[in-house]
C-alpha cells in the first residue's frame, strides 16, 4: 500500500547519517559556515527518512471501524511534516548561519579536509539520488516536472527533491569555500550558506504544495479513470455512465465511485448482478483500485425531480 521503496529510504538514511558526521567534523576543523550548514542539512534529512519509514509502517495498518478506508494517508501526512522540517530547519538554519557568518566572518582553516568531505558527500548523495530516480522513473510519463505534479508517491518525491537540494548545496558549499580561499574574503562562504537556504526553501515549498494536495485527496490518473469509464459503459444493461469519481488514499490505493444509468426494462436483480460484475471486473483489471462502488442513477427521474 505504501509508495516508494523501503530500500531507497534506507539508502538515503545511511548516506545522510554518514555525511552528517563527516560534515560536522570538517566544520569543526575548518570553521566553514557552509560546511556547518551542510551538516545540519544532512542531519535534518536523516530525521526525515526516519519519519518516512514511520509513515510507511503506519500506512500499512489494516482498515478498522474508526478508519474504514485504512491508514494510507498517514504516508501523506508524514511527507507533509517532512516538507515543513526541510523548510523550517534545513532552509531556516542555512540562511541564519549564512547571515551570521556574513556579519561576523571567520576565515576557513584546513580547506583540503573540507573538499575531501564534500567529494565523499557528493558521491554518497549521488548514490542515493540514483536509487530515488529508479523508483521515480518506474511510473514516470512526460517531463520530470509533469511527473512531479502527477506522482502520488510522496516518499520517493521527498527523497528525490531532498537529494537534489543536497547535491546543489554541496556544489554551492564548494564554490563558496573556493571563492573564500581565492579572494581571501570569508564573505563568500556565508553567502553560499544563504544560497543553500534559498534552494532548500524553494524545494520545500514544492514539497509542501504536492503533499498538501495528496493529503486533501487527489484523483487517480486520467487514463485509469477513462479506462474504468469504458469498462462500466461497455457492460450490457448500462445506458450511460455519468461519473467516475476517484481518490487516492495511498500511492497504490484508489477508491472508485461510478454513477451509472441502467436500462428501464431490466429488473432490480439484473441491476444488482451488473453492479457486482462491474465491481468485480474493475478490481480484477486494475489492482490499484482497493474499493469500487457503483451508484445507480436514473437521469430521467432526476430530470423530472429537477
Amino acid at each position: 500500500m505504501a509508495g516508494g521503496s523501503t530500500r531507497t529510504i534506507l539508502i538515503a538514511l545511511g548516506a545522510n547519517l554518514g555525511i552528517a558526521v563527516a560534515k560536522f567534523a570538517a566544520a569543526a576543523v575548518t570553521g566553514s559556515s557552509a560546511m556547518l550548514t551542510e551538516g545540519v542539512h544532512s542531519l535534518v534529512d536523516s530525521s526525515n527518512q526516519l519519519l518516512l519509514l514511520h509513515g510507511r509502517r503506519r500506512a500499512t495498518k489494516p482498515a478498522d471501524a474508526l478508519h474504514p478506508f485504512g491508514y494510507g494517508r498517514e504516508l501523506y501526512f508524514w511527507s507533509f511534516i517532512v516538507a515543513i522540517l526541510v523548510f523550517a530547519l534545513g532552509a531556516g538554519v542555512s540562511v541564519y548561519e549564512g547571515v551570521l557568518h556574513i556579519l561576523h566572518p571567520e576565515p576557513a582553516t584546513s580547506p583540503l579536509i573540507a573538499f575531501i568531505v564534500l567529494g565523499v558527500a557528493f558521491a554518497l548523495e549521488g548514490w542515493s539520488i540514483l536509487a530515488a530516480l529508479g523508483d521515480f522513473n518506474k511510473g514516470r510519463r512526460g517531463t520530470v516536472w509533469e511527473a512531479i505534479r502527477d506522482t502520488k508517491d510522496a516518499p520517493t518525491l521527498v527523497i528525490l527533491l531532498e537529494d537534489s537540494g543536497a547535491l546543489t548545496g554541496l556544489v554551492l558549499a564548494a564554490a563558496g569555500l573556493t571563492l573564500s580561499l581565492v579572494t581571501g574574503n570569508p564573505l563568500w562562504d556565508g553567502l553560499a550558506s544563504v544560497l543553500i537556504g534559498v534552494v532548500l526553501g524553494g524545494l520545500a515549498l514544492v514539497l509542501l504544495y504536492e503533499a498538501k494536495g495528496l493529503l486533501i485527496g487527489e484523483s487517480a490518473d486520467p487514463k485509469l479513470v477513462a479506462a474504468i469509464h469504458r469498462l462500466a459503459a461497455g457492460r450490457p444493461g448500462v445506458c450511460k455512465v455519468h461519473e467516475v469519481l476517484t481518490v487516492h488514499s495511498a500511492p497504490t490505493m484508489v477508491t472508485v465511485i461510478i454513477s451509472a444509468d441502467f436500462e428501464d426494462t431490466i429488473t432490480a436483480r439484473d441491476v444488482e448482478r451488473i453492479v457486482l460484475a462491474i465491481e468485480t471486473d474493475v478490481a480484477a483489471q486494475f489492482p490499484i483500485v482497493a474499493r469500487v462502488f457503483v451508484r445507480p442513477r436514473d437521469s430521467k427521474v432526476e430530470a423530472l425531480d429537477g
